[in-house]
């Protein structure tokens, strides 16, 4: 809590020069200060996929213009260059650029929206920062844990608005229903529970070849050590491998993650979870992707609340689409999201008042332009500073699977100790896998993850394991995308 107020403070009072009352910034941030009437010039890294909906909103927004497009691929690049220049937008002088440092140094831009890579995340918010500029960052905002905590450090030093690609935040309904539970109406949360289950194929096997020419392969590594190009990496099926992506658990997933995060009582909202563990792992697809199709994963707070996780992509015959969240209390009821409440042994929801949490009203983009040219970080709905401890939490359970171990498939792979609970929430995927997928039991392994501890305050791992867990909280990184210490952004 304590490091949640100085980030409020130092994002209202200038540690970057700002000051919200006067409006003066010092020499460390040019961001500039817009008139009301005045559009929101802003550069979008990242053009094919989640891209095209940030080229489709900025240029629709009467309050903003994009001026630059940036993508080390030039022919996707051509392509959507083209498009806005054809089009009947506010963006039709729109330039194309493949190197973002070079749009930072145009003093003419405001902000810069990122919907490149996981790898490139983080280190787009710490340049935009030393550059001034603001920085809508798509999720998750960082690749790992220690380059979060440096975009965190970079954005609190230099006071820009950092707004997290999590739509839920700004929500009307979520908040509501995070009020809700923050209230009390249902009584003491005892899990928040998160899914990502969509259906997914395979990606089967691409040979590492030469990269095509109209694409600048050093630039698309960016800071990633990667051996060698290959179709499977180029232009969405990354996700699916580590030194680029997060696995569902951290793509799908980061924003169930961050709901499930945002709805914990507010004594550890602002905290890291003190263990950590997961289980699953990538069934039938006999392909070349690395992160787990299956996953059930588990993170434990200090006041003895708990956030599970699931991610469940292979299709079947009656696959069950869920992608959403739940809420599990201490007197067995169950919120569902939409507001359904399963009552257990009678429980109803008490009678207490309750009101939304505050966000900023205008949707994920239009929030973030209104954050920007009011210069008020604390306007963003999921700031950098939720943005680093909710993906966090999805980093340390993907740390625990990293460092599992084969166990045959069966119902006694799980690993609960006394938490019934969870167990029975393993089951239900388990059976899943077993009856839906078709996996054989005792003929297919689970990876099975350690418990992890880790100290929130230091941010690493101590205890069992810790060695080899503290070393991935931090990937190996290319010499000209490197990163400065937390102390020195």
């Amino acid at each position: 809590m304590k490091e949640r107020r100085e980030f409020i403070k130092k994002s209202i009072f200038g540690a970057g020069g700002l000051t919200i009352g006067a409006m003066s910034f010092s020499a460390k941030s040019y961001a500039s200060i817009m008139g009301a009437n005045e559009r929101l010039r802003i550069a979008v890294c990242g053009v094919n996929g989640r891209g095209k909906t940030h080229i489709r909103e900025f240029s629709e927004h009467q309050d903003s213009e994009i001026a630059y497009l940036v993508d080390p691929d030039s022919r996707v690049l051509g392509e959507r260059v083209q498009g806005l220049r054809d089009g009947k937008t506010n963006s039709n002088k729109v330039k194309g650029e493949k190197d973002v440092r070079r749009v930072l140094e145009d003093k003419n831009i405001d902000a810069i929206s990122v919907a490149t890579p996981n790898n490139w995340h983080s280190l787009m918010v710490v340049w935009a920062a030393q550059a001034g500029k603001h920085c809508y960052v798509e999720k998750p905002a960082s690749h790992d844990v220690h380059e979060g905590r440096i975009a965190l450090a970079a954005a609190q030093k230099y006071g820009i608005v950092v707004q997290h690609g999590t739509q839920r935040r700004s929500s009307d309904d979520w908040a509501k229903q995070i009020g809700e539970i923050k209230s009390g109406k249902y009584g003491k949360m005892k899990v928040s529970h998160g899914f990502a289950c969509k259906p997914r194929e395979g990606i089967g096997y691409s040979p590492v070849t030469n990269p095509p020419n109209h694409l600048d392969w050093n630039l698309w590594k960016g800071p990633s050590v990667i051996d060698g190009y290959h179709e499977n990496l180029v232009h969405y099926n990354w996700h699916w491998f580590w030194q680029v992506g997060n696995g569902e658990l951290n793509n799908q997933g980061t924003h169930q993650l961050d709901v499930a995060y945002w709805a914990l009582d507010d004594e550890v909202a602002n905290t890291h979870p003190k263990r950590v563990m997961a289980l699953g792992g990538r069934f039938r697809w006999d392909d070349q992707g690395e992160t787990p199709n299956t996953m059930f994963a588990l993170a434990e707070f200090a006041n003895g609340q708990y956030v599970f996780f699931n991610v469940r992509n292979v299709n079947h015959e009656g696959y069950e689409r869920e992608v959403t969240n739940r809420f599990y209390f201490e007197d067995g009821g169950r919120l569902m999201e939409g507001g359904e409440y399963q009552s257990h042994n009678g429980s109803q929801p008490r009678d207490v008042a309750s009101k939304p949490v505050a966000i900023t009203p205008g949707g994920a983009f239009g929030s973030f332009i209104a954050a920007c040219k009011a210069n008020d970080p604390m306007m963003a709905n999921g700031n950098m500073y939720d943005a680093h401890y909710s993906c966090t939490m999805g980093h340390l359970m993907n740390i625990s699977y990293r460092l599992g171990e084969k166990v045959p498939f069966n119902a006694k792979a799980g690993r609960f100790g006394d938490n019934q609970l969870a167990f029975e929430e393993f089951m239900k995927i388990h059976e899943t896998a077993r009856d839906g997928m078709g996996v054989p039991v005792d003929q297919a392994d689970y990876i099975v993850g350690p418990w992890l501890e880790f100290d929130g305050e230091a941010e690493h791992f101590v205890g069992d394991r810790s060695i080899e867990a503290n070393r991935l909280l931090y990937d190996p990184r290319r010499a000209e995308f490197d990163l400065p210490s937390p102390g020195s952004v």
